[in-house]
């Protein structure tokens, strides 16, 4: 059966136009015009990816990525007309796998779409637990915990966090996270960017260590600490 999309937004125009190029493109749609709706329509149809406008009605986009982040893994492309990289930076920091600013080519959302749902698929497989110093991840509990004490995290930054501590004491570098996580390349930069600096601030504030190393000009390493 062919994947299907949640298009959330309250232009009709904007609805329309995804809706049309993700059917050509063989993708089931079904489409809200705000938040409530969004929220609902997401736990019936159970949807494989959620492309979700900021700005919408009854609860806006940032509200209802929280709480979707705390029901389900589902990939989520931010829509927004806003153009400040805050903002970006803001939707992925709530949860957001990507995002992509209005207007946009209906060919870079479906390419947007397909790389999404490619790393979502066809993800490497990591041990169901990581241990690494004084660090534990269990993939099967979707928990981290150091010294015992938890530490909560976005499926994004669990999922790099899985990614650099499976290779503890190795450079990663952009590239190879890029694709590990992604499959897609450089557009992505910032988004790694991103989770790298908020996952490091939430480990240093747990263990009181720099567990996550930038070796400038190459990318990342988990220390072995």
């Amino acid at each position: 059966m062919n994947q299907l999309i949640l298009v959330v937004d309250d232009e009709p125009k904007i609805v329309r136009l995804a809706r049309d190029y993700l059917e050509k493109n063989n993708f089931r749609v079904v489409t809200a015009g705000d938040g409530q709706s969004a929220l609902a329509t997401a736990r019936r149809e159970k949807p494989d990816l959620i492309i979700l406008d900021l700005m919408i009605p009854v609860i806006d986009g940032r509200e209802v990525c929280k709480i979707l982040r705390k029901e389900s893994d589902v990939p989520i492309i931010m829509l927004t007309a806003l153009a400040e990289e805050i903002d970006q930076v803001t939707g992925l920091e709530i949860g957001a796998d990507d995002y992509i600013t209005k207007p946009f080519s209906p060919r870079a959302l479906i390419a947007r779409v397909r790389a999404l749902l490619r790393r979502v698929t066809g993800a490497i497989k990591l041990p169901n637990v990581i241990r690494v110093g004084r660090l534990e991840i269990d993939a099967e509990r979707y928990s981290v915990a150091y010294q015992g004490n938890p530490i909560k995290l976005t499926p994004n930054e669990f999922r790099l966090l899985q990614l650099l501590a499976s290779h503890a004491g190795n450079i990663l570098t952009r590239e190879q996270i890029l694709e590990n996580l992604h499959g897609v390349s450089n557009s992505f930069d910032r988004s790694i960017d991103s989770h790298i600096k908020n996952l490091r601030k939430k480990l240093e504030q747990a263990s009181n260590q720099m567990l996550i190393e930038t070796v400038y000009g190459i990318g990342y390493r988990f220390a072995e600490k």
